[in-house]
C-alpha cells in the first residue's frame, strides 16, 4: 500500500469518526449535512496540519497577523455544522458565504448540489488564492471565489437564496439584504454589545426577523465591515473592560475603583455544573445600561477579581463603580451566582446586578430566549419594539423578551456615532 492510499484511508476513518461524534452529540440532524461532512476532505484544506489535527473538533488558524492574532482560520468542524444546519440549505439554492478558507464552500457546494451554484468571497488575496487552490485540489472548481470587500456584497452572481457569513460581524450592510431572493436568508454571527450569536434572518417588510441565535465566536470581519471594541485596562493591566456599543463617559472615574473594599451580593439563584447559560448573558447586556465584559491578565492576575471565566465575564459599570459576575461552589456540582463590585457605588450596582439576575431566573431561565430584529438605521424609535436598542452604521438592532419586558430602569437605546 503506497503512503497516498494508506493517508486517503486514514483520511476516510478520520472524516467517518468525526461525522460520527457529531451526530451522536446532535449538532449533525440532517442526512444532507450528515453526508456532506463524510464526503469533503477536510485536510486538503488545512495545510499544514496532521490528519489527526484536521478532523479534530478544533479550529484550525491558517493566518495570523503581525501580533499572532487570528484573521483566517478553518471554523471548528461542530460551528461549521451547526451554522449549516440553521441555514437549511437545500439542491439547487444559490448561496454566497462570506469570509472563504475553501472547506465550508465545498460543504455548500455538497449541499445545493450540482444544480445549485456557491460564491465565496474574502477580502485577503492570500486567503483567495488558497482557498482557489484548495477547492481545485478538493474537485470544487465549480464554486466562485472572489477577492473583494463583502461590504458590497457580491452582485454579479446575485440574487441568493441564502447568505452565510463566516466572520464576525458587527452590522448588516444594505447590500447583503437586497442581495436576497425574496424569502431569502442571512445567518450571520452578529456581535451585540461585545456578545456573538449566529441568527437565521428572514426579511420581513423593511426588516429582518431573527429565526434562530446559536452562540458562536468567529474571526472578526476587516475591511469596511471592521469595527474595534474599546478597552479600559484597571490596575495597571491586569483587569480590562471591554466595550462594543458605548464608552464611560468619563472613564477617569473608575481610576482605583479596584482599590476599594470588595461588595459581594449572592442572588440564591443556583446553577448545574455544565450547564450553559447563555439567555442570562443576553439578558444581562440586554437589561444594564453599563455593560461590558471583564478580563483578567493571567500573567499579572492577584486574585483580587475574580470573575466566573478571568477570559471574559459579564461586568456593568455605572460611574466610579464596576461590578461583574462570579459564582460560589455549593457541591460537585452547583453554584450559585453572585456579583461583585468596587468602587464608590458598589452596593447599589451589585444589589442592581444581582436583582437582574433573578429576575433572569424567575422569567426567563426556561424560556425561549429573546426576539431579535434589525430596522433600517433610518428607523424613528417608535416604529420599533419595546427592548434594547443597538444603533450601529446600517441597522439597528432590538432585542426583546417574550413575556416580560424590560422594567423602566432596563429599557434602552444605544445609540452609535457617526463615524
Amino acid at each position: 500500500m503506497t503512503e497516498v492510499i494508506a493517508d486517503s484511508a486514514r483520511a476516510a476513518q478520520l472524516r467517518g469518526r468525526l461525522a460520527d461524534q457529531m451526530v451522536a452529540e446532535g449538532t449533525i440532524v440532517s442526512k444532507e449535512v450528515e453526508a456532506a461532512f463524510r464526503t469533503v476532505p477536510r485536510h486538503l484544506f488545512a495545510p499544514g496540519a496532521t490528519l489527526e489535527q484536521s478532523y479534530a473538533q478544533d479550529t484550525v488558524r491558517t493566518k495570523r497577523d503581525q501580533h499572532g492574532i487570528t484573521i483566517s482560520s478553518i471554523s471548528a468542524p461542530w460551528l461549521q455544522a451547526m451554522m449549516l444546519e440553521q441555514a437549511g440549505l437545500r439542491s439547487g439554492m444559490r448561496v454566497l458565504e462570506i469570509g472563504s478558507g475553501g472547506y465550508n464552500a465545498a460543504l455548500i457546494a455538497e449541499l445545493v448540489g450540482e444544480d445549485g451554484e456557491v460564491t465565496t468571497v474574502d477580502i485577503d488575496p492570500e486567503v483567495v488564492d488558497r482557498a482557489r487552490s484548495c477547492l481545485t485540489e478538493a474537485g470544487y472548481s465549480r464554486v466562485n471565489v472572489v477577492l473583494a470587500d463583502a461590504e458590497g456584497g457580491v452582485p454579479v452572481y446575485s440574487p441568493y437564496d441564502r447568505i452565510i457569513v463566516t466572520a464576525g460581524a458587527w452590522d448588516i450592510p444594505p447590500a447583503w439584504v437586497d442581495q436576497l431572493t425574496e424569502g431569502g436568508t442571512i445567518t450571520v454571527p452578529l456581535r451585540m454589545r461585545s456578545l456573538t450569536r449566529s441568527i437565521v434572518f428572514e426579511r420581513d417588510g423593511d426588516h429582518l426577523v431573527g429565526r434562530s441565535a446559536k452562540v458562536c465566536g468567529f474571526v472578526t470581519m476587516q475591511g469596511a465591515g471592521a469595527h474595534t471594541e474599546r478597552l479600559l485596562l484597571l490596575r495597571g493591566k491586569e483587569v480590562g473592560l471591554r466595550f462594543d456599543d458605548e464608552f464611560p463617559d468619563n472613564p477617569d472615574l473608575l481610576t482605583g475603583a479596584l482599590d476599594t473594599t470588595r461588595v459581594e451580593v449572592w442572588t440564591g439563584v443556583v446553577i448545574e455544573r455544565m450547564v450553559p447559560f447563555d439567555t442570562l448573558q443576553m439578558w444581562l447586556a440586554t437589561a444594564l445600561d453599563g455593560y461590558c465584559r471583564i478580563s483578567v491578565d493571567p500573567e499579572l492576575d492577584t486574585g483580587l477579581v475574580s470573575p466566573i471565566t478571568r477570559r471574559s465575564t459579564d461586568a456593568a459599570v455605572d460611574g466610579g463603580s464596576v461590578a461583574y459576575l462570579a459564582a460560589r461552589r455549593l457541591d460537585t456540582s452547583r453554584a450559585e451566582f453572585g456579583i461583585h463590585a468596587f468602587g464608590s457605588g458598589a452596593a447599589p450596582l451589585a444589589e442592581a446586578m444581582a436583582e437582574q439576575v433573578r429576575r433572569w431566573d424567575r422569567l426567563h431561565r426556561q424560556g425561549p430566549g429573546p426576539r431579535i430584529a434589525a430596522y433600517p438605521a433610518h428607523t424613528p424609535d417608535d416604529q420599533l419594539p419595546d427592548g434594547r436598542v443597538i444603533d450601529k452604521r446600517h441597522v439597528r438592532i432590538t432585542i426583546s423578551w417574550p413575556s416580560a419586558g424590560l422594567s423602566a430602569a432596563g429599557r434602552g437605546v444605544l445609540h452609535h456615532p457617526t463615524e
